[in-house]
């Protein structure tokens, strides 16, 4: 960020003249003109709120069409701006009950030695709020609302402590459902060295990650010439389903709290523990009940016995519910990622092992027709839930 470069060098300049490091960091002119500007927020002032409104609306445009492209969408947004007023008054709430304390410059602390934490700002002494202050507002307001059974905040690593004190402060607030709000800890994602790099060379954009998968499942589609009679609108949609299910795929195939390597061209890899590899097989699928819906080929059948390839199959769809729940009981999307993969390999060993639409029996076809059936609703259900789309055909 460029404020960051230019306070670090304010704070040298000031270094330089033999000020303190503690003086500097207070005292940088940058610091000092963003905390009048705070201060005048707060107030309302007008020039400062047409400035601040004109920004916001610059980043949630920005926000908006990234989220577009993800396919994510929210039912409801909370905004700092909304809840800093109700963090405000549940600190003067917490001061007078004695949870907060004031020091001398006017600034309200909470005191979290004796739980192992340490002491920490809840809102500054010229009376502006703090991150912590704004997330007390929104905890409240999210219970209020819905009314909900748990709050789970999915927030990166580095705010570990953040949520800690949180958390913490909350329960001694006396707010029940406190016990109920959970940090969603995830780590952070490297790319390989070398690439996608940004302008800067250190943060790669999502943006630019979005259109770098999209571009490389194209490259690798036409490479395996799965487009042969599509349109180019359907050329496009399919490259975009593949690279964005690529890309969801392999970041969630590794469990949230752990720091990951994430590899372009290994994700988008039509054989490997991949997205494309579940989608092509459930394309694989459709593409054979479309064949037998056509014939009137699914009918009932008796079954006398089955391959062991198949008896695999079954008893893996069968594990569908166990599966969902432990993904919902340890928070972890990845969970799903593993089962669904299993999910398709199984189906690829019964394909490789056994005809479905040229078996001459009867029963054995319409057995398999209707497992294959099953096994799509699986994996649909499964990708449905990681947000992953799944094209037709492939």
């Amino acid at each position: 960020m460029k404020f960051n470069s230019e306070y670090k060098k304010q704070i040298k300049e000031l270094e330089e003249t033999g000020e303190t490091t503690e003086f500097a960091e207070k005292n940088a002119p940058m610091l000092l003109q963003a905390q009048t500007m705070l201060q005048k927020w707060e107030q309302n002032d007008p020039a400062t709120i047409e400035l601040w409104q004109t920004m916001n609306a610059w980043v949630y445009d920005g926000f908006a069409d990234t989220y577009k492209k993800l396919g994510i969408h929210f039912d409801h947004t909370y905004y700092e701006s909304d809840t800093y007023l109700l963090g405000k008054d549940i600190v003067s709430e917490g001061l007078e009950k004695g949870v907060f304390y004031k020091k001398e410059d006017g600034s309200i602390w909470v005191d979290l030695t004796s739980d192992g934490l340490d002491e920490k700002l809840v809102l500054r002494g010229d009376g502006t709020s703090v991150y912590i202050t704004q997330d007390i507002g929104t905890a409240l307001l999210k219970f209020n609302d819905f009314n909900c059974s748990k709050s789970i905040y999915v927030v990166g690593n580095e705010q570990d402590y953040h949520f800690k004190v949180l958390f913490l402060i909350l329960q001694k607030m006396g707010f029940d459902w406190a016990k109920n709000c959970y940090h969603l800890s995830y780590g952070m994602v490297d790319l390989p060295s070398g690439k996608m790099k940004s302008r800067e060379g250190t943060v790669v954009d999502a943006d630019d990650l979005i259109a770098e998968m999209i571009n490389a499942a194209k490259e690798k589609t036409e490479e395996l010439g799965k487009t042969e009679g599509m349109s180019e609108t359907e050329k496009e949609n399919l490259y975009k389903i593949l690279g964005l299910g690529a890309l969801k795929f392999f970041m969630l195939k590794v469990d949230p709290q752990k720091r990951m390597l994430f590899n372009p061209e290994e994700s988008i890899d039509f054989q490997g523990d991949t997205g494309p590899f579940v989608q092509y097989t459930n394309t694989r699928i459709l593409s054979m009940l479309r064949v037998a819906k056509a014939d009137d080929l699914l009918t009932d059948f008796v079954l006398s016995e089955i391959h062991d390839s198949e008896k695999n199959l079954i008893k893996t769809l069968l594990n569908y519910q166990t599966e969902v729940e432990k993904a919902a009981q340890t928070y972890s999307p990845a969970v799903i990622v593993h089962y669904v993969l299993d999910v398709a390999k199984a189906f690829n060993r019964v394909y490789n092992d056994v005809s479905f639409l040229r078996e001459p029996d009867n029963d054995k076809r319409q057995f398999r027709l209707h497992i294959a059936q099953k096994t799509n609703e699986v994996i649909q259900s499964c990708l449905t839930m990681l947000g992953i789309q799944c094209p037709e055909r492939m």
